[in-house]
């Protein structure tokens, strides 16, 4: 059985440690997080030390993130270097996929519960995909996406990297979302999002 950490001790890592718990595969160790002291009891495990000490771990550590901002998840992974350190696709085990076999992942993706993905799907690395998120037929990914809970994104979408959905969030059908994109909750976005924006309403609309 693996070792696995989680890089986050707020409430969603929290969150993630309840998921562990449940898919019971790996010996989950505890957190790593920057703003909370080392030692530190959170209720489902010790913080062992900041992001920083994954570097000097001596054996094969899997490590998934909880930290819903893109940028700085991204940040966060480029500054562990360690080989030891392993991240790999967690998925909740009520997942429902269409087809599995169709789907291809790279690493450090997080599926969580009650989630529903269809077939022929593509994501890159380090996509965050919360609670009763929703993805529709060939729909791509690329990588340090964030996605809140309840988002229903249609068939052929084409998603960039580093954007963030609130929750409730819809994309439609054949959209395209390039970088750096926010849609905001319980918006609908039923054109293509240019990079950098972020979009309000139904139908959503640039709002800054």
């Amino acid at each position: 059985m693996n070792k696995l950490a989680i890089i986050g001790a707020g409430g969603f890592g929290r969150e993630v440690a309840c998921i562990i718990r449940q898919i019971a595969t790996y010996d989950f160790i505890g957190f790593y997080d920057d703003g909370v002291e080392t030692g530190t009891e959170i209720g489902y495990g010790r913080v062992l030390g900041d992001i920083s000490e994954l570097n000097f771990v001596h054996e094969p550590l899997d490590v998934v993130l909880a930290i819903g901002n893109p940028e700085v998840a991204k940040q966060v992974v480029a500054r562990v270097t360690n080989p030891l350190v392993s991240f790999p696709n967690i998925i909740a085990s009520n997942v429902f996929f269409y087809d599995k076999k169709s789907v291809k992942m790279g690493k450090g993706n997080f599926i969580g519960p009650n989630s529903s993905i269809s077939c022929n799907v593509t994501m890159g690395d380090f996509n965050l995909l919360n609670v009763f998120t929703q993805v529709g037929h060939d729909t791509k990914l690329g990588n340090y996406n964030t996605v809140m809970p309840s988002v229903n994104i249609s068939g052929s979408v084409e998603i960039g990297d580093c954007n963030l959905f609130g929750v409730k969030s819809t994309a439609i059908q054949k959209v395209k979302i390039g970088t750096n994109v926010t849609i905001a909750p319980n918006s609908v976005l039923t054109r293509n999002a240019k990079d950098g924006k972020t979009y309000l309403g139904n139908p959503a609309k640039i709002f800054i």
